[in-house]
C-alpha cells in the first residue's frame, strides 16, 4: 500500500529508529506515512527529516491512551500542530505517567524473585534506540527471555504482563473525551485506533463510536494489518452506520511475517479515508 497511518518506531515500543523506519517503508512503497510513537511526538523530527530527503509525505501522528468503560483505549491524531500547548501538556502529564508504571512494573517483578526489570528493559531500549521514554513491556519481555526468567516474548506476556497479569500495570490515562479534546484543540484529524482489539460486545462497541463522535472523533480505524477480513467487514458497517470517516494502518512495531509497512487489509472502496482531508490541516507537508 502507498499509505501507512500507524506505526511506531524507537520513540515508544517499535524495534527501527525513525529514520530507519521511513526508509523501511520506502522501499516497500509507502508515500504517505504517519508515525504514530505512543503518547510522544519525540521522533517525529527524525523522520521528518528523512521524509524528504526521500520525497515521501510524512504526516505529523501520534498514538493516545485514554480510558473509557473502564478499559484502555486508544485514539489516532494526525495532521496536527506538533506546538498546540494542550497537546504538549498532555504528553508531559503522560511522561510522567509512563515512567511511574515502569517502576511499579520492576518492583512487581522484583518481589517475584526477578530483580533488575527496570535497568535490563533500558538496556533493551538503548539498544535499539534510547528516546528517553520510560521502557515498555515489550522491552520488559525482552528481559525477562535474556534474563533466563522465560523462553521467549509470548511467554512473557503470558505469564507476566499481559492483560490481567502481574506487568499489567493501570495507569491513570485521561478520559476518552479528554484525549480527543486535547487533539481537536491541536487541529487534528482524529480515528479510534483497532476498535476490535478491545474485549467488548457488539453493543458495548456501538457505544463507544457513539461516545468517540460526541467527543469529537472523525473516523473509525477499519483496517488493522491482518486482521481477520469478516472485522474488516463488520467495522465497515460500523463506519457506514455512524457516517464516518475510516483510517487505515499497519500498526507496525517491527519487521516480521505478519507486521510490516504498508501491509494491511485493503479498504472497502465506498469509505470516505482521512487522509483525503490533510490538504486541510496543521501539517508542512500533509497536501496530497
Amino acid at each position: 500500500m502507498q499509505i501507512d497511518l500507524h506505526c511506531h518506531s524507537t520513540a515508544s515500543d517499535g524495534a527501527l529508529a525513525p529514520a530507519a523506519l521511513v526508509a523501511r517503508a520506502h522501499e516497500r512503497g509507502v508515500r504517505l506515512l504517519a508515525l504514530t510513537d505512543h503518547d510522544t511526538l519525540d521522533g517525529l523530527d527524525e523522520a521528518r527529516q528523512a521524509a524528504e530527503t526521500l520525497g515521501m509525505q510524512l504526516i505529523n501522528g501520534i498514538e493516545l491512551s485514554c480510558t473509557w468503560g473502564g478499559a484502555t483505549i486508544h485514539v489516532l491524531g494526525y495532521a496536527f500542530a506538533a506546538d498546540a500547548p494542550a497537546l504538549l501538556a498532555a504528553i508531559a502529564d503522560l511522561h510522567s505517567g509512563r515512567w511511574a508504571r515502569a517502576e511499579e512494573i520492576s518492583r512487581r517483578l522484583a518481589a517475584k524473585g526477578m530483580p533488575g526489570a527496570l535497568e535490563g528493559a533500558r538496556a533493551v531500549q538503548k539498544e535499539l534506540g534510547d528516546s528517553g521514554n520510560a521502557p515498555a513491556r515489550p522491552h520488559f519481555a525482552e528481559f525477562l527471555v535474556r534474563a533466563g526468567h522465560v523462553r521467549d516474548r509470548a511467554e512473557a506476556f503470558r505469564k507476566w504482563l499481559g492483560a490481567g497479569k502481574l506487568g499489567d500495570v493501570k495507569q491513570h490515562w485521561p478520559t476518552l473525551a479528554e484525549a480527543v479534546g486535547t487533539l481537536s484543540a491541536a487541529g487534528a484529524w482524529i480515528s479510534l485506533a483497532h476498535p476490535w482489539q478491545y474485549d467488548f460486545t457488539g453493543a458495548k462497541r456501538r457505544k463507544l463510536v457513539a461516545d468517540f463522535i460526541q467527543a469529537g472523533g472523525h473516523a473509525l480505524e477499519v483496517v488493522n494489518g491482518l486482521q481477520p477480513p469478516e472485522q474488516v467487514g463488520r467495522l465497515a458497517v460500523l463506519a457506514r452506520e455512524f457516517g464516518m470517516l475510516v483510517s487505515a494502518g499497519s500498526d507496525f512495531h517491527a519487521p516480521c511475517d505478519w507486521s510490516e509497512l504498508g501491509l494491511y487489509r485493503p479498504l472497502p472502496d465506498d469509505l470516505p479515508p482521512i487522509w483525503g482531508r490533510f490538504r486541510h490541516a496543521h501539517s508542512p507537508i500533509a497536501t496530497l
